[in-house]
């Protein structure tokens, strides 16, 4: 803990679309911060704010009670985690380590035996919300791992989510994330069927979204990424290239546990599509594009 505020000391790593947002909430709350990411100038506004540059993984956790990593893919995580200047080969004692990548179970439950043989603690914490969720700090946070971890990280978490539940042993957060994922990935190809049926028929596309969002085919997918879809508008919240990486995660997971997901088999192939297009970096609501559903 800090002496002069009292508060956590916490290491931020990964300052993407999401993670700018959730490190500069916890800026903000006066934890003294530290950060590192890929690309230093992902950090200056954070820096300006009194946040601390670290040029490696290892450094930022040497001086920090809790460290937080939100990162691209599981290779990534366990580099950050793993390497040779990762986090855990300089933690001390009684740190916790939250990942908040959306990752492997696997891995989730191999960081948590890492952690404990080194003494330290372990939550794989992924989210939901996209760029919105951590701009305005609602995000839905499933955290997996020791009952008393996550009673020390529910402060953290509570200045980055609105919805925060605690899911069980490490790995269950991760396996809660791919639930999430595969909802969504059924949910926005309907969207996009919807407002392609729609422009076919002549109707409006913004008075449907209208009369629809409100009954039971409501949901975020129709009312956030609906009118995106409708403007033409790919800026992503979330992109195609991350959603495709969950997926396929998902679906190595279904593939163990001998179970049929279809619907994820087929948003899989057709975002394969987008990538191949070069639209990996739009967003999620691209998908319209197959579909004739954009403006």
């Amino acid at each position: 803990m800090s002496q002069a505020t009292g508060l956590a000391r916490i290491g931020f790593v990964g300052l993407g679309i999401m993670g700018q947002s959730m490190a500069g909430h916890l800026l903000a709350a006066g934890h003294p911060l530290r950060v590192h990411t890929r690309s230093a100038d992902k950090a200056r506004a954070l820096v300006a704010g009194g946040a601390v540059w670290c040029a490696t993984p290892g450094e930022l956790a040497a001086g920090c009670d809790v460290v937080i990593t939100m990162v691209g893919t599981p290779r990534d995580v366990e580099e950050v985690w793993l390497g040779a200047d990762g986090a855990l080969a300089q933690a001390g004692r009684g740190t916790l380590l939250i990942d908040m990548t959306t990752s492997s179970p696997e891995l989730a439950r191999r960081l948590a035996r890492e952690a404990a043989a080194r003494g330290c603690r372990a939550l794989d914490a992924p989210v939901s919300g996209g760029d919105l969720g951590a701009r305005e700090a609602r995000l839905s946070i499933m955290a997996g791992g020791d009952a008393d971890a996550f009673a020390q990280a529910l402060p953290i978490l509570q200045r980055m989510g609105k919805t925060i539940v605690h899911t069980g042993g490490p790995g269950t957060g991760q396996h809660t994330k791919m639930c999430n994922q595969l909802v969504i990935a059924s949910t926005i190809m309907g969207v996009c069927e919807g407002l392609a049926y729609a422009r076919s028929a002549g109707l409006d596309p913004e008075l449907v979204l209208q009369c629809i969002s409100g009954g039971a085919a409501g949901s975020f997918q129709l009312t956030v990424m609906g009118p995106k879809i409708v403007k033409g508008d790919f800026a992503p919240g979330f992109m195609i290239e991350h959603f495709l990486k969950d997926l396929s995660i998902a679906l190595a997971e279904a593939d163990r546990m001998q179970l049929q997901l279809p619907g994820a088999e087929q948003a899989r192939r057709l975002y394969a599509q987008l990538v191949e297009q070069g639209r990996a970096r739009e967003g999620t609501q691209a998908l319209s594009r197959l579909y004739g559903a954009a403006a």
